[in-house]
């Protein structure tokens, strides 16, 4: 009883019950147990409660006081002994209920606003990577369709990765003056509508003229995905926000083929596309129904002016971390789409062996990814966690192009490979962001991750040249030399820019 009536009392007022001072033990006489009679609870004390002894007037003046009673306080103003009504001094009636409350409210509903954002924004990387497989499952299908050959479906691919390509910095500057939410919100619709008119139009050049349509909604996505999440979540968190939204894109290329199939099986590949289209306003419904939520105060000031923004962009920290996305994407594209038919020229491994080892590495991947971002909110040494992480992806990647593993341990290496380069994603999200001005997130991002498609366009460029000059072992050395390339625009030192510079 005493143990409760002590947290109740510490629950209400911030204070204990006094305590014996042979036991210890908490006492509840006078108005105290009065008070714990009435309710446990209360929160209304005894209009008379004991006067603490006054303190002895100066030296100088050891006349007696006449007490008196003292006039009428207002409702929770503060009293000489520090208890008025059940409040600390200070405090009205309610402030223990107050403290409670407010404690609760910093551990649940201020941290969801910015999860609520997390969720929509990695939803919206969901269906950005969902779209950008979208033709690559169907194309049998649609090249039946229209009589076509495979280059000139190759057409569709070049219109969307081209404009994408192109006007992805354009739209990072747009999103820190416009705004990330609204932009992306359009960039979803846009999206969903193109590959919606894809699916219902009868001609084939309309249907490449829809893609480029797409290409121009894609522009948004890293831009105004990394501008929301570096505005809108606490700097805590903001590693495990890069890690969820990450693996979000990698689960909506993971899912793609299967459901895109299967809607196929339904309905053709015209309702594949009206399916996928329908899924991209599905998104941005829940978007417009995200409330913007608190901006943290580092993204509080307002963007750089263009031409101080053209010069942040083309800052060598900046272009360093261009360099560095270009590099991951080459040796990512290398390994994701030349693995396979690298591993059968070189060391005879069986198709099913090597996607199995492909899709461990791919797997892992995805799991380290999340990994980093459980890493990165234990250390601030970003740098050094994707220098380790791009150093084993060397190692492992060049032993695999080396030695003739059987299926196991191939598996288990392509695998070891993959864990380490998701492992980095989260902190090569950090890297970019320490070096980034407030109110610029939009541009940084959108100017850096131009390097995936600057990447993707180079890696056929050197892959596939040689595969045709049989020279399948130089596909995993030049792997792992790149990965060991890219640790020097890791480790060059960086230093955080400011709007003036």
């Amino acid at each position: 009883m005493a143990k409760s009536l002590r947290a109740a009392t510490v629950a209400i007022i911030g204070r204990s019950l006094p305590t014996c001072r042979r036991c210890r033990k908490a006492t509840s006489t006078g108005p105290w147990r009065r008070a714990a009679r009435r309710s446990p609870i209360s929160t209304t004390w005894p209009s008379t409660p004991r006067q603490p002894p006054a303190s002895p007037p100066p030296r100088s003046d050891r006349r007696p006081q006449k007490f008196r009673r003292s006039p009428r306080r207002a409702h929770g103003a503060p009293s000489p002994w520090g208890l008025y009504r059940g409040g600390a001094a200070g405090h009205s009636p309610d402030a223990g209920i107050h403290i409670m409350t407010e404690t609760t409210e910093s551990l649940g509903s201020a941290h969801a606003p910015h999860v609520r954002i997390v969720g929509a924004v990695s939803a919206a990387h969901f269906v950005s990577h969902y779209y950008i497989i979208l033709l690559a499952p169907l194309m049998p299908f649609v090249r039946a369709e229209y009589g076509v050959t495979y280059t000139e479906i190759g057409f569709a691919f070049a219109a969307f990765n081209v404009v994408s390509a192109a006007l992805q910095t354009p739209a990072g500057f747009i999103v820190d003056r416009v705004g990330a939410r609204p932009l992306l919100i359009g960039g979803l619709l846009l999206g969903a509508f193109a590959f919606i008119a894809a699916g219902l139009i009868d001609s084939f050049w309309v249907f490449v003229a829809m893609f480029a349509v797409a290409g121009i909604g894609n522009t948004v996505y890293h831009p105004a995905d990394y501008a929301m999440l570096s505005q809108h979540v606490p700097a805590r968190s903001i590693g495990q926000a890069f890690s969820v939204h990450t693996f979000a894109g990698m689960l909506g290329s993971a899912v793609a083929p299967f459901s895109l199939l299967l809607m196929q099986d339904f309905w053709g590949w015209r309702g594949a596309f009206v399916g996928a289209g329908i899924l991209g306003i599905a998104v941005a419904a829940l978007l417009a129904m995200t409330g913007e939520g608190p901006v943290t105060p580092h993204s509080r000031q307002a963007a750089a002016p263009d031409q101080s923004a053209w010069s942040l962009l083309f800052s060598a920290p900046i272009v360093l971390n261009l360099v560095f996305f270009m590099l991951i994407a080459i040796t990512n594209a290398g390994l994701s789409n030349y693995s396979v038919v690298a591993l059968g020229v070189l060391h005879g491994t069986p198709v099913a062996t090597a996607n199995t080892a492909l899709t461990g590495f791919l797997l892992l991947s995805a799991i380290g990814v999340l990994m980093g971002g459980l890493l990165v909110a234990r250390t601030s040494r970003h740098g050094l966690v994707t220098a380790l992480g791009l150093a084993a992806t060397g190692v492992f990647t060049f032993i695999v192009g080396e030695v003739d593993f059987g299926a196991v341990m191939l598996v288990v290496a392509m695998s070891l490979a993959g864990l380490a380069a998701g492992i980095i994603s989260p902190s090569r999200d950090m890297i970019v962001r320490e070096v980034t001005p407030p109110g610029s997130f939009g541009k940084v991002f959108g100017f850096v991750t131009t390097g995936f498609n600057i990447g993707g366009i180079i890696a056929p460029l050197i892959f596939g040249p040689l595969m045709d000059h049989g020279s399948p072992r130089l596909v995993f050395l030049v792997v792992a030399v790149l990965s060991m390339l890219t640790i020097l625009t890791v480790l060059t030192r960086r230093r955080p820019l400011t709007q003036n510079e």
